[in-house]
């Protein structure tokens, strides 16, 4: 089972939308995925149709202790599932302050389900690096990072990869960063051109040394500006259900391919080193 953190302390960059929509095209490829919504604002909730109110369990009781990953799940599809947030996400910020190993209980929670049926977990993190956004980090194995093309989307990504790097070396040995993608693209200007080269470049200088993003995917998908992809989340739908045929569900059905072929890859070399 894959793991994976969609991070960014940034908002305004795809990231919800990146979680949803990613993990939709991979269940329409016939994989088994759950996305857990850690974001107190519940976007990733709603853009599926999911509403925690109170006496529902939600991602704020499994953190707190009351109830169960398994619990909290909502399904979705026959391939995927949901595990909602709420308001009172915002509480547990403050309720877990007190907590010895406070970064570990998502960790723990998701340990408790050691038969775990699905081939992804997809975490989508709030636009913070506090402690909700460390229990990811610490709870998954694999981060992807999603960016704009904006000369602001390398404002704060060092402290961001230097929080990684920190969980990766104290909390979660396993963490690496495996994907970075390019959201809201606008093929038809210079800007978006330039502004790709300068983050390609900024990875490839930054990878020496640092072996927790060292094998990190450039992604070649970029996920186009595309007014559907806005649409989608009033309606309750993932960009397949309510416009399969968009430039949206074109950019994120390559995306899965990409992410899917990561699993091969992953294969090789672990036959390799098993050599």
């Amino acid at each position: 089972m894959r793991s994976i953190a969609v991070i960014n302390q940034k908002g305004g960059v795809g990231k919800t939308t990146s979680s949803v929509n990613l993990a939709a095209a991979l269940a329409e490829a016939g994989k088994r995925v759950c996305l857990l919504d850690l974001d107190p604002q519940a976007h990733a909730s709603l853009h599926l149709g999911i509403t925690a109110v109170d006496g529902d369990a939600s991602m704020y009781e499994v953190l707190c202790g009351n109830a169960s990953l398994e619990q909290a799940r909502r399904v979705i599809n026959e391939n995927l599932s949901v595990v909602p947030s709420n308001l009172d996400l915002a509480a547990a910020e403050l309720e877990l302050a007190g907590e010895v190993g406070r970064e570990m209980i998502l960790r723990d929670r998701m340990q408790e389900e050691e038969d775990s049926e699905y081939d992804y977990l997809i975490l989508d993190c709030p636009p913070s690096l506090g402690v909700l956004t460390v229990n990811a980090l610490v709870a998954v194995s694999e981060v992807f990072l999603p960016l704009q093309p904006h000369f602001l989307a390398l404002h704060g990504l060092s402290k961001l990869l230097r929080t990684i790097e920190v969980v990766s070396r104290r909390l979660n040995g396993s963490l690496r960063l495996s994907g970075v993608m390019l959201c809201m693209y606008d093929s038809n200007t210079r800007l978006a051109a330039e502004v790709t080269t300068d983050i390609e470049e900024f990875f490839q200088a930054s990878k020496g040394g640092r072996e927790f993003f060292r094998q990190a995917k450039f992604f070649d998908t970029r996920i186009r500006r595309n007014i559907r992809l806005a649409e989608a989340p009033s309606f309750g739908k993932s960009i397949f259900q309510y416009a399969p045929h968009s430039n949206g569900a074109a950019d994120y059905q390559g995306l899965a391919d990409e992410v899917l072929a990561q699993e091969s890859c992953n294969a090789v070399h672990t036959r390799k080193a098993a050599a």
